[in-house]
């Protein structure tokens, strides 16, 4: 990231003020205006982010005006036919694809770590059966912070490795035993003959009185869908795990955290917010009518998960392709 321009302001005929101007290799261009307290006895009011960029990352870039997304400079389109989804993890973590010894390892890394501690499982009975699945999911994933406190310091590498490798592995066990629990079922132990997203349908799909065979078309469905939700840069989900961290708090109440956020209709419950919309319209005859009601200003209906924001915050879209997050 360049930063051998500037910009510069005057104010109510003050002495003019320079500040660098950031120049990233995806996105728009930045001034840099951490020193405009200091300098200026000012600040800036931008409540929703829609002009500023609060880090900079290598991690991801998207452009949802011409549908473009790039994790660590590789289109979304290329890994989605060619990497599996802990390839593409792998990727976002460390930067580079892994070669084939570096993609065993990892997978097998992540089944060593697929079991929760067994106390953890009580803690769904503590739930009403028909418990918010993210309610749930705030709770018990909170809850991983009391089980492990070991590893928390996140400016030792060792630390984060093993925090990073515990939260991919024991999350689809902890999202399947919450589908269980509602749905009455038993709850499932992960199978480490199966791949990660396969292991995960047996988990949620999956009886203790067969052997599971997962569909490999359905497989690969999901795995791509879980390819492409892994990181959509610096969102509220993602700020909000960002903000709790700086404190220093524990990594899995920092995700929890996180999972709160995602759980409103104007982030990642927009998903549900949209299926329970299509539930009430019901039937393709009504569609006409509920396309009315949306352009109605005075009707409180709005189409739900159409023509809505990319994200709802994108600070880092501005200074994205360059430095830490």
């Amino acid at each position: 990231m360049t930063t051998a321009r500037k910009a510069t302001l005057t104010i109510d005929g003050m002495a003019p003020v320079d500040f660098p101007i950031m120049t990233p290799t995806h996105g728009n261009d930045c001034v840099d205006i951490r020193t405009l307290g200091a300098k200026t006895g000012l600040f800036t009011y931008d409540s929703g982010f829609l002009s500023t960029a609060s880090c900079k990352s290598r991690i991801t870039f998207i452009d949802g005006d011409v549908g473009q997304l790039l994790y660590r400079g590789y289109p979304i389109e290329q890994l989605a036919e060619n990497c599996n989804f802990l390839e593409v993890t792998y990727l976002l973590k460390n930067g580079e694809l892994p070669n084939a010894k570096q993609k065993f390892d990892f997978e097998n890394t992540i089944k060593q770590h697929t079991m929760v501690h067994e106390q953890l499982t009580k803690f769904y009975s503590g739930f009403r059966r028909d418990a918010h699945p993210m309610a749930v999911m705030v709770g018990v994933v909170g809850a991983l912070s009391a089980f492990y406190h070991d590893v928390t310091d996140f400016s030792d590498t060792e630390h984060r490795n093993i925090s990073f490798n515990r939260l991919v592995a024991k999350l689809p066990t902890i999202v399947a035993m919450a589908y269980k629990y509602n749905t009455g079922a038993p709850f499932m132990y992960p199978d480490n003959d199966l791949d990660y997203t396969a292991n995960f349908m047996r988990l949620m799909f999956g009886t203790p009185c067969e052997k599971y065979k997962p569909n490999p078309v359905l497989v690969n469905a999901l795995d791509t869908i879980f390819t492409l939700h892994a990181d959509h840069e610096q969102n509220a989900s993602t700020s909000t795990v960002r903000l709790a961290g700086s404190s220093g708090a524990n990594p899995f109440a920092c995700i929890a955290a996180g999972i709160a956020c995602l759980w409103g209709p104007a982030h990642g419950g927009a998903n549900e917010a949209c299926l329970e919309m299509l539930e009430e319209i019901g039937d393709v005859s009504r569609v006409g009518e509920y396309i009315k009601r949306a352009k109605d200003k005075n009707d409180s209906f709005k189409l739900m998960g159409f023509g809505h924001r990319v994200q709802e915050l994108r600070p880092a879209r501005q200074a994205d392709a360059q430095g830490l997050r």
